[in-house]
């Protein structure tokens, strides 16, 4: 009886048989839609390309964006504006006590439009800046859009032009991957590939020291290096890795003639194994001055030069 009783109260509550559920909630939610529908399902993504394709629109690959980076104290901010460097935000602290560096910041900052100016009081600059030593400017960069490798490959079909492509292995010193960029823009190659981890990126310094040319010269970021080289020699793009125990001299390789990526490793390490072993020659520098090694930059600049000679 008292089961009975329950079920014939007027109180609100689970009713017998339906598991515990409203009426309401055991309501279809309708028919499935089809997959083209559905979002995140491989047909939904293969319709929407498809449309875009139809609208001329093809979609651009992208090897990810860096985090936004901030340049801290008067010095460095009026450098990076003087060369260049892609800013979006200039913080100056509030009552600061203005000299010709902060003047010169807040000129070359108007100058060159689209970058904001914000008015922030001290604490909130250590806040931003960790405590470091900000001396009332702070300069934001945006972050870097990197380019996917195999973007490197097809502006240079859609020129013409045999690859002339420089991949990094191991390099860190942001200012090395400046100089590359740079040498790559003076003797007309198309791009620089680093991998994603454990290696420079394209920092403040990178720019400033590439000298206002990383603007026209893309960068891309590789998951895998060893994974992009192959795809490049699938490609047909014949990869030179540079070792000083290499087997070929660089005056003797004809390759550089051609579609060619050129592989600088570190300093002191080098090439790593997996990068060597993918490599198609091993080329090494003569130095009759007896220096045991070049950096990556004046290595690169280096065989840029002489590829550019074969290819002229």
């Amino acid at each position: 009886m008292a089961a009975n009783n329950r079920r014939m109260s007027g109180k609100k509550g689970a009713q017998v048989g339906s598991g515990g559920k409203r009426r309401r909630s055991l309501e279809g939610k309708g028919p499935t839609p089809p997959a083209e529908m559905r979002k995140g399902h491989a047909k939904q993504r293969a319709a929407a390309a498809k449309a875009r394709r139809a609208q001329g629109r093809t979609p651009q690959r992208r090897g990810g964006k860096a985090p936004s980076e901030l340049v801290v104290g008067r010095n460095p901010v009026v450098e990076a504006l003087r060369e260049g460097v892609p800013a979006s935000t200039l913080y100056v602290q509030q009552f600061i006590d203005s000299d010709e560096r902060v003047r010169e910041a807040l000129q070359l900052a108007a100058e060159r439009g689209g970058i904001n100016l914000m008015e922030a009081p001290r604490p909130e600059l250590d806040r931003m800046t960790n405590g470091l030593n900000h001396q009332g400017l702070v300069l934001q960069v945006p972050p870097y859009e990197y380019a996917h490798p195999e973007d490197l490959a097809d502006a240079a079909a859609d020129e013409g032009e045999d690859p002339l492509i420089v991949a990094l292995d191991g390099v860190t010193d942001p200012r090395n991957l400046g100089a590359v960029v740079r040498s790559v823009a003076a003797f007309g190659g198309h791009g620089v590939v680093v991998p994603e981890r454990r290696a420079a990126g394209m920092t403040a310094g990178a720019w400033k020291t590439s000298a206002g040319t990383a603007a026209r010269t893309p960068v891309a970021r590789a998951t895998n290096l060893t994974r992009a080289l192959e795809a490049y020699k699938k490609a047909g793009i014949v990869v030179v890795g540079l070792a000083a125990d290499g087997d070929v001299e660089l005056d003797e390789l004809d390759a550089l003639g051609g579609p060619v990526a050129i592989v600088v490793g570190s300093e002191g390490k080098g090439l790593s194994r997996l990068v060597g072993e993918t490599c198609d020659f091993r080329v090494r520098i003569a130095m009759p001055g007896g220096a045991e090694s070049l950096n990556a930059g004046v290595a690169a600049g280096i065989v840029l030069y002489e590829a550019a000679r074969r290819r002229s």
